[in-house]
């Protein structure tokens, strides 16, 4: 397949590298292809011209969730993809580029494809089974075809990955239990908590990892759930929950009447910082000794869960006065083990979605070679088609012959030469 990935993720990396590699977004693929001196446009057909810089990716699709990054191209070789991947990832980070090879681990075709396969099972999860990956997968997917990244190997390796996913979540029952990244915050968070239908939430994020987090919250039986978001998106995307937006200037209030703050937004720059979520508190004090008819509010921690690789709280925030901080970091050191027979049954099930896309790698490679035999043989049998509609039926049926038997040869040829 010519296809490498190079990864980095929680199994590797300390998040604090690992938060600087999640620069990398999925525009990222548009610089990985990018044509330079030497090489035409990927796709177009353009002819490469001399150039010892051109780049060899064919196509490039970017995964990226709360605890891995993971960029997987097609390429001319090895060395030319490894080349091109570094250097991109260096300049989107500006990590020295000695730094990023040290970081990614790269993989090469069947071993590419079967962690592909795994991470979309859930099975290099930080919370083993766990089904957000799925969708983001197929996102990812998505994503890269509407940047005309993409290339069919990578469309079907993909497709082989998100089919390979629903399999593991039917067969083995991993993906039924609330299994998520999420859940697992929400779990150590509400030990902190009010009971969970009287707990006020703030979250922060609107995109489908947001949405996946504001499902879990009403999940749990939360009814009061504030959205903002930095996007401009908290209106739609609160009002089509049941939710109530919170612009930039009602952040702190909001805050200040919260249990539980959720962020996921994943955006660059922080969203809370020390200073506002001490002035949030103080807000929460003044309000309580106003208040003598309600309980004490503070004799709670405000809840923060930050879900972002690229942190939405600063790190600061844990040393504020009345505030648990819980990150990604927390949740791995939590994340409960899963039971040693669902994750062999879904490696079963891995190898044999491998063995599937081989067969259907196989299939599409020939399919692609018949129809470029095919192709160099049309202006030869469209030459021998106007020539024999001047001669006489016996003459014409003739020439079909050899047509027809012009394209099974070309056929055959396409299989011999892709078997060897």
């Amino acid at each position: 397949m010519n296809i490498w990935s190079f990864s980095a993720s929680h199994r590797d990396l300390d998040l604090d590298l690992l938060e600087r590699l999640g620069l990398v977004g999925p525009g990222l693929a548009r610089d990985v292809v990018a044509p330079a001196p030497g090489r035409g446009v990927p796709g177009t057909g353009d002819a490469p011209t001399s150039g010892a810089d051109a780049p060899a990716a064919r196509g490039a699709v970017v995964l990226t969730t709360c605890n891995r990054v993971e960029v997987y191209v097609e390429a001319d070789g090895a060395a030319e993809a490894t080349a091109r991947v570094e250097e991109v990832v260096g300049a989107t980070t500006g990590l020295p580029r000695h730094a990023v090879a040290a970081a990614l681990t790269r993989r090469a075709d069947g071993d590419a494809a079967r962690h592909l396969l795994r991470v979309a099972s859930g099975l290099e999860s930080m919370v083993v089974g766990e089904r957000e990956i799925a969708g983001q997968v197929r996102r990812a997917a998505v994503r890269a075809r509407a940047l005309g990244t993409s290339t069919p190997a990578l469309d079907l390796l993909f497709e082989q990955a998100s089919r390979t996913s629903r399999r593991v979540e039917v067969a083995t029952g991993l993906g039924t239990v609330g299994r998520s990244v999420v859940g697992v915050g929400l779990d150590l968070a509400g030990a902190s908590l009010p009971p969970w239908r009287q707990v006020r939430a703030v979250l922060v994020g609107t995109g489908s990892y947001a949405g996946a987090a504001f499902a879990a919250l009403r999940s749990r039986g939360v009814l009061d759930v504030r959205v903002h978001s930095r996007s401009g998106r908290a209106e739609d995307f609160a009002s089509a929950r049941g939710g109530v937006a919170v612009d930039g200037d009602g952040l702190v209030d909001a805050v200040a009447d919260a249990d539980l703050v959720v962020s996921c937004s994943g955006r660059v720059g922080h969203v809370l910082d020390a200073a506002g979520v001490a002035a949030a508190r103080e807000r929460a004090t003044d309000r309580a000794e106003r208040l003598a008819h309600e309980p004490d509010p503070l004799g709670r921690p405000l809840v923060i869960l930050d879900l972002a690789l690229r942190r939405d709280v600063d790190s600061a925030v844990g040393d504020v006065d009345g505030v648990l901080l819980l990150d990604l970091a927390t949740i791995g050191a939590h994340a409960p083990a899963a039971g040693a027979g669902p994750v062999a049954q879904a490696d079963a099930l891995v190898t044999d979605g491998l063995d599937e896309l081989a067969r259907r790698e196989l299939r599409r490679r020939v399919d692609a070679a018949v129809r470029e035999e095919a192709l160099a043989l049309t202006a030869v049998a469209e030459r021998e088609a106007s020539v024999a509609s001047r001669e006489p039926r016996a003459a014409r049926r003739e020439a079909f012959a050899r047509r027809h038997a012009a394209l099974l040869a070309a056929k055959a040829a396409a299989v011999a030469r892709l078997a060897r």
